[in-house]
């Protein structure tokens, strides 16, 4: 028997869908029937509106979709301007106050402490500059991933853009395609060093070349999550630019009609191509669903991408680096992932005023301004909010990514973002690393959902919960060695239930450790493969330090992680609480 959403999706999706939004936007929160908000809250994902968690009743958060990650002039305002008159909530992260946005690892934005009676005028502004929510949740296609700098890297093989462009409006917007067996993801990279990161995507474009015809080598079921993590693999198949499309939505169209909807812990791509496998998937693309020839795959055009710890080449696009037009772009580090709605607008108006406005996104959670002449790079340099979000930053800061934890999910078992902050902190200040690393990749997912990545980072941190002293406190699963590339790898477990306070210990050993006993240019995740798991679990046990961890209780329980006292929601459009009793 198919999961109740199926039906739900059957009776209402796609633009229908956005009417009812907009209706009980109308109506308030409390126009929701109490019985049915379980399937709008399901659907109104679809258009990028997540009900946050229970405690944070009538509060949402909102993801907004691009395409590769670029954010046309005036648009990072807008978004900063909403975050700053809206994504204000009724408590204070320690951290970053209130008024703020979130990056995520597939170049898309995230608002949240979004009330629903706001909707409306938020998708006003931000529609008025040509950005969407639409498809950016649900089971649809998510934010279409690619080469941040796509034609203007001055080593990239092909120019992506306009593929990515036809794929997000002519594909993504298709509502014959809105309703899909689960989310699925689609990158296209045009650059060699694989920074969409094709190996962990539902379909996945690479350059490669086929005798003399530029064109992309395509890769399907990559994915993470459920601790069930998959390579994309290999179809065998060369496209040139022209033909890309047409596979792509062969691929998607496919998945749409034959993939498994009675089981939805079964039901990704990835599961689909277990199933199916590569050859059986291609033989059915060209007798079904592609009118050309398929030929097989080309000479792969990537040169060796990692961005593991200790090795030269990143792919996160920090730091000034020169176009192929002679002008720059100045990539900055967002720790965590996370702007201040004030600092959003400082680097949409550094864009205006010493580059084209254009901001571009990567998957490291980092905005990048576009097309700097010589001339105005010190001057940009000289801005505030360089200081805060700095194109130099510490290897911890600039290694550090976040999914968005208990704070917001309804998934996660911990705190995840403010933690990883005060965590980078303490390792800055009592952690030693070798002279040549400029980056050790900690990511921290706050459930095996892994929406922070942390299966593929040098240190993966998965929330999880324990008893220490009697008491149920936040925990993490600690794991090493993991990495993107050609060679594809994830990380190995060396500690489960690692109290939070005792993990950035875990770290520190892990990190001089790897100092102390490197080869000359040995990357991270090399030196752990020499190591071995063993040794690794014996040399980082956890332990106390004078790290301390100010939200160790199970937050999971909490309407919000730093808030004392007695959710004050549901609210009303004003921010009142709604008693009770009405």
């Amino acid at each position: 028997m198919a999961p109740e959403i199926e039906q739900w999706k059957d009776d209402c999706y796609g633009e229908e869908l956005r009417g009812k939004i907009l209706e009980f936007a109308a109506g308030g929160w409390e126009t929701i029937p109490e019985g049915e908000r379980k399937k709008w809250f399901s659907l109104f994902k679809h258009w990028g509106v997540f009900h946050q968690r229970d405690g944070q009743e009538s509060y949402f958060m909102l993801r907004l979709q691009n395409a590769g990650g670029v954010l046309r002039p005036g648009q990072l305002r807008a978004i900063g301007e909403v975050a700053r008159d809206y994504a204000t909530g009724p408590a204070e992260n320690p951290e970053f106050g209130n008024g703020f946005l979130d990056l995520t690892t597939r170049q898309s934005v995230q608002l949240h402490w979004i009330k629903l009676e706001d909707v409306p005028a938020i998708w006003e502004k931000l529609e008025s500059v040509g950005v969407s929510s639409r498809s950016s949740g649900g089971d649809s296609m998510r934010n279409m991933a690619g080469c941040p700098v796509a034609g203007l890297d001055a080593e990239e093989f092909i120019d992506s853009r306009d593929l990515l462009e036809r794929l997000n409006t002519d594909l993504r917007e298709d509502d014959t395609l809105a309703n899909l067996p689960r989310k699925f993801n689609v990158s296209v990279t045009g650059c060699r060093e694989g920074c969409a990161q094709d190996s962990i995507n539902d379909i996945g474009l690479e350059p490669a070349e086929k005798g003399r015809t530029k064109g992309y080598n395509v890769r399907v079921g990559g994915g993470l999550g459920g601790r069930q993590p998959r390579e994309a693999r290999s179809l065998d198949v060369f496209v040139t630019p022209e033909e890309a499309y047409d596979v792509v939505r062969g691929f998607v169209e496919l998945y749409q009609e034959r993939g498994q909807r009675e089981n939805r812990q079964k039901s990704r791509s990835r599961f689909f191509v277990d199933d199916w496998g590569v050859e059986e998937i291609r033989a059915t693309l060209q007798a079904e669903y592609v009118e050309f020839a398929l030929r097989t795959a080309g000479a792969d055009l990537r040169e060796e991408y990692t961005y593991n710890a200790g090795t030269c080449r990143g792919g996160d696009h920090v730091g000034v680096h020169e176009q192929k037009n002679g002008e720059y772009y100045v990539g900055l580090s967002v720790p965590v992932g996370r702007l201040r709605a004030k600092e959003a607008i400082a680097i949409a108006n550094c864009a205006s005023e010493y580059g084209s406005g254009e901001v571009r996104l990567s998957r490291r959670q980092n905005p990048l301004i576009m097309d700097v002449p010589e001339a105005d790079l010190d001057p940009l340099l000289s801005e505030p909010v360089l200081e805060t979000h700095t194109p130099e930053p510490h290897p911890f800061q600039r290694g550090s990514i976040a999914c968005t934890g208990t704070e917001f999910c309804p998934l996660a078992l911990t705190e995840t973002k403010a933690r990883l902050a005060r965590t980078i902190r303490w390792l800055r200040e009592n952690c030693d690393l070798p002279d040549d690393v400029e980056d050790i990749h900690i990511h921290y997912s706050g459930c095996t959902a892994d929406c922070g990545q942390a299966l593929t980072a040098d240190i993966g941190l998965q929330g999880m919960r324990a008893r220490k002293n009697g008491e149920m406190v936040e925990a993490l699963d600690i794991g090493v060695g993991g990495g993107i590339g050609e060679n594809p790898s994830f990380i190995e477990w060396i500690h489960q239930r690692v109290p939070a306070d005792e993990a950035p210990m875990v770290i520190k050993k892990l990190v001089e450790a790897y100092g102390a006993h490197r080869s000359p240019g040995q990357s991270f995740r090399e030196w752990v493969e020499n190591t071995g798991v063993e040794s690794l679990v014996e040399l980082a046990e956890p332990e106390e330090s004078s790290y301390e961890d100010p939200w160790m209780d199970d937050a999971k329980g909490s309407w919000y992680p730093f808030a004392e006292g007695e959710s004050p929601a549901p609210t009303a459009a004003d921010g009142t609480p709604i008693s009770a009793d009405d």
